[in-house]
């Protein structure tokens, strides 16, 4: 971020499309397009790595891999390795929501029909870049393959977690693998395949967008689940028990949200056994998300600080304690390695000077968050006259209600002091704050599509807590021309656009559709 810029915050499955799931199909080099129209340089997304329990992309089963969800299918179609008339049996699937239910296993079948295809077609130049693929991820791959290749076995065996497997592969035995990675060798050569139309899909869409002086910005939860290639290819690297079962898990302590505080349950790093080999780990998953983004959201940030470590037998967040994590060591092993980091820390909730002086040491911008701003007086940290030049601000972000969902539901004082500070009566609460978010001296400006689109609390992507999330999208019929219109004429106004001639001026020439 090293100019004025503003962008959107849009999960890819969020997008319009035929098969059931946004993707990076046409429809996402539209978006880019259409973002170009706007104004907008930057789009935000939240993790690729593949979904997890309630759907969710912060529970994935690999740091490192992509979700299947978000290969497109027309490429695969015009490679032959796919029917077309397989493809349109995707045409009854729901078009206003992601119905995980349906769709996970109809892509995931026509996937496999792929596979099948790219074996019994695939060109000499695919089959090339193919196998250079694999070569060259091989550190994680290899155990991601085998691992989502066990769990499908398992899982028709009821066996819900790889401690549970059996006995030989869930310890790693040499032995056992060797056996298993014959066993599975179909299996394991279709989620490398699966992995390989992923990235090369998202590599060509992120130089698409890079073409345009629209940067990606990603998304790295600081913890993993314990049921994930990670965890069980690394045991080493977690507080587990002989039997791998988590002894500690992460969560965040009681508070005014919460009398009982919340417990994640993902397992905690060994952060002694991390600083052995100089965090190799963290290098590789940072080296990892830096190669598919530009600029990278570091999620709970202050648990590089602290973490809340809640004994793995309590059923809620109340008997834990906080943990001294390696902070500093950790960023300067990572910028060692890889040079400057491009990222935005996640520093929201309750920050200590420790975890300020952390972000501020790295160099890193915090988050402002617009909905947060309005519960105190002038003085609040989030109202943009009080904002620094070096941090992202938003409107919202995922877990929050959208904008409009939040002004209805707000507390009268806060609903008095939005419209007072934004100068509306409320009609254009999502413009107000849109406004105030462009107009402050932030580096970043970011605004979630549903803001932009003047949605209600029913378009919500995510309640923390709460199941049947993240199933959002829109259609091209809802955006019509002038919100990217008003867009390219706000970050024109002020400064977010490489064109310096203003707000008229930077709509010549703009056809948004």
């Amino acid at each position: 971020m090293t100019d004025r810029r503003s962008g959107i915050l849009l999960h890819p499955t969020s997008l319009p499309g035929p098969h059931g799931s946004g993707d990076f199909g046409p429809a996402a080099y539209h978006y880019v397009d259409w973002l170009v129209a706007a104004g907008q340089r930057a789009w935000q997304v939240l993790p690729l790595t593949p979904i997890g329990p309630g759907n969710s992309p912060y529970a994935s089963v690999s740091a490192f891999a992509g979700s299947p969800l978000l290969v497109a299918l027309e490429p695969l179609i015009e490679k032959g390795w796919i029917a077309a008339a397989d493809v349109a049996t995707g045409s009854s699937l729901p078009t206003e929501r992601v119905a995980f239910e349906q769709v996970v296993p109809w892509r995931m079948a026509r996937l496999h029909e792929a596979c099948s295809g790219f074996e019994r077609l695939g060109s000499r130049a695919d089959r090339a870049a193919f196998a250079a693929f694999c070569t060259a991820e091989a550190d994680w791959l290899e155990d991601y393959a085998l691992f989502m290749a066990l769990d499908g076995h398992h899982r028709q065996q009821q066996v819900w977690c790889w401690t549970a497997w059996d006995a030989g592969c869930a310890r790693r035995d040499p032995t056992a693998l060797a056996a298993a990675r014959v066993q599975w060798r179909v299996e394991i050569g279709f989620w490398c395949f699966v992995q390989w139309c992923f990235f090369a899909q998202w590599h060509a869409l992120k130089r698409y967008a890079n073409q345009r002086d629209v940067q990606l910005i990603g998304d790295l939860p600081i913890f993993v689940a314990h049921h994930s290639a990670d965890c069980w290819a690394r045991p080493d690297l977690f507080l587990l028990d002989a039997q791998g079962e988590p002894r500690v898990v992460a969560g965040v302590p009681p508070d005014y949200f919460s009398a009982t505080g919340q417990r994640w349950g993902n397992p905690l790093y060994d952060w002694p056994a991390m600083q052995r080999d100089g965090y190799a780990w963290w290098v590789a998953r940072m080296r990892h998300e830096l190669a598919r983004a530009d600029v990278v959201r570091i999620d709970h940030f202050r648990g590089f600080v602290a973490y809340w470590e809640i004994p793995a037998a309590c059923a809620t967040a109340v008997e834990g304690r906080w943990v001294s994590a390696p902070g500093v060591a950790l960023f300067e092993a990572l910028r060692a390695a890889l040079g400057p980091l491009p990222v935005i820390a996640e520093d929201l909730g309750v920050i200590t000077p420790e975890v300020e002086a952390l972000r501020d040491g790295c160099g890193f911008p915090g988050m402002k968050i617009l909905q947060f701003a309005f519960g105190g007086d002038a003085a609040h940290a989030f109202l943009p006259h009080n904002y620094s030049t070096h941090c992202a601000a938003y409107t919202g972000t995922h877990d929050n209600d959208t904008a409009r969902g939040w002004h209805q539901g707000a507390p009268d004082h806060e609903r008095c002091h939005a419209e007072a500070y934004l100068g509306t009566d409320g009609a254009d609460i999502h413009w107000a704050m849109i406004r105030a978010t462009c107009a402050s001296v932030a580096e970043l400006a970011v605004y979630p599509m549903q803001d932009v689109l003047g949605l209600g609390s029913l378009h919500r992507l995510n309640t923390p807590g709460q199941l049947d999330c993240w199933t959002w999208r829109f259609a091209w019929e809802q955006v019509g021309a002038a919100p990217a219109q008003r867009l390219a004429q706000l970050s024109a106004a002020f400064g977010r656009t490489a064109a310096r001639d203003g707000p008229c001026s930077a709509m010549r020439g703009y056809e948004v559709t």
